[in-house]
């Protein structure tokens, strides 16, 4: 009876943890980070104000939770994704058109995360980001895997092609979001996941194109 009762607290203090992220999307996204207060962001989680801080030390805290847990999901769905792909071209496109797909799905969350993470000097400070690394790591090690097989050129550095990747995808959904969605996000998404797979291709040395 004692485990099946501390299993039911922790499954209620998950619940509302989630609900606390859930609700200060929401109002991060309405009211914008600096103007958004806990007081907001209890009501829209449907908790008091103080039980903020049992889950939470700061407002910045919970910013960064949020990035870490939608960091986490994306990197999951991607590796999942991408597993059993035929192809590390196949796998980096897969790559692009999730992280694309998931700020077209949750363009409130995108917003939070690509707009008002920057206004968070917590973030910006921290030079610790596990759950980006993750990500980065992944992109990175289909690159390794792409030349490890002669898929790809071996003279391109995987951090480098990480880097450059995940700046273009945010950059991309940035421009998307403010906007207000006015382009075809997923066409985007294809024409520059070609453009960097056909760059990486050991069977397209560069500038064959330009000499055709």
């Amino acid at each position: 009876m004692a485990v099946e009762a501390n299993e039911r607290r922790q499954e209620r203090r998950a619940e509302k943890r989630l609900a606390i992220l859930d609700g200060a999307v929401r109002v991060f996204a309405e009211k914008g980070f600096f103007n958004a207060t806990v007081a907001e962001i209890a009501r829209a989680a449907g908790v008091a104000d103080g039980t903020i801080y049992l889950y939470f030390k700061s407002k910045d805290d919970l910013l960064l939770n949020i990035f870490d847990e939608k960091m986490h999901e994306l990197c999951e769905a991607a590796r999942g994704a991408t597993r059993e792909l035929p192809s590390c071209a196949a796998a980096l496109q897969r790559v692009v058109d999730l992280h694309l797909k998931a700020v077209e799905t949750n363009p409130s969350v995108a917003a939070v995360l690509i707009v008002e993470l920057r206004q968070s000097n917590a973030f910006v400070r921290d030079s610790d980001k596990p759950r980006l690394t993750e990500y980065l790591g992944l992109i990175g090690d289909i690159v390794k895997r792409g030349q490890a097989s002669g898929e790809f050129r071996p003279d391109v550095h995987p951090s480098a092609v990480k880097r450059a990747l995940f700046g273009a995808l945010d950059e991309i959904a940035l421009g998307w979001l403010v906007a207000r969605r006015k382009f075809d996000l997923a066409q985007t998404g294809r024409e520059m996941g070609n453009v960097f797979v056909r760059g990486l291709l050991a069977q397209e040395p560069l500038g064959k194109t330009a000499a055709a």
